[in-house]
């Protein structure tokens, strides 16, 4: 799938920073049509390369790789201590009311509806998400709202669910928006924007950023 291809931001003798597009998968699923996935592409570049954390198949956006076994550790314990910064661009349905805000709603899987994730109070792991209007347009059925997103832990589907939750999904989110969202736009609006860190070899803040495609 050539129109697949992802991009590749930077390379240093210690990470890979990459632009996963929309559509393609972050590392190989089960079966043989889904082995195709940014982590055997990079890895086919740099063997070394190790995949440090996902994006959802759905979600394009910054993906970082470890040059190594080492870095690689190096690197899961920044994201395991949040001392990485990770913000997203996403569209959504509707006008959110204020400007800024965020979403404490603890997410679990739901036992009925793999892979869809729920809010779950009682039983759900903590989830945090701050965000910022940056623009909104439309009216009525057309209304869109742009954020930035900030996720302050890294739940599965988590930017997905707490915006539903609040009655803004993103628009084209197969799982989440209602199902003439998805078959009105040929993507969901979801990117990853911007990683920021300590880098793991030379200690010294980097940041890396990607132009947001919607």
């Amino acid at each position: 799938m050539p129109h697949l291809t992802p991009a590749i931001l930077h390379v240093d003798d210690a990470l890979i920073v990459t632009v996963k597009p929309a559509g393609l998968l972050s590392m190989p699923a089960r079966g043989e049509e889904r082995q195709d996935s940014l982590e055997n592409r990079i890895q086919a570049l740099y063997a070394d390369a190790r995949l440090v954390h996902r994006l959802d198949m759905a979600t394009s956006g910054l993906v970082l790789f470890a040059r190594g076994p080492e870095m690689l550790r190096r690197l899961n314990l920044a994201f395991e201590q949040r001392v990485i910064g990770k913000q997203y661009c996403a569209l959504v349905h509707g006008h959110l009311a204020t400007d800024s805000g965020e979403i404490a709603l603890p997410l679990a899987a739901d036992p009925h509806n793999n892979p869809r994730q729920r809010v779950d109070l009682a039983a759900g792991r903590r989830a945090l998400t701050r965000w910022r209007v940056l623009s909104r347009s439309g009216e009525g059925e057309a209304a869109v709202t742009r954020l930035e997103l900030k996720p302050v832990t890294g739940r599965t589907h988590q930017l997905r669910v707490h915006l539903m939750s609040i009655g803004h999904p993103i628009v084209g989110d197969p799982l989440y928006a209602p199902p003439d969202s998805a078959a009105r736009h040929p993507r969901m609006y979801l990117h990853a924007a911007r990683l920021a860190l300590i880098h793991p070899q030379t200690r010294v803040p980097a940041c890396f950023e990607s132009a947001v495609p919607f």
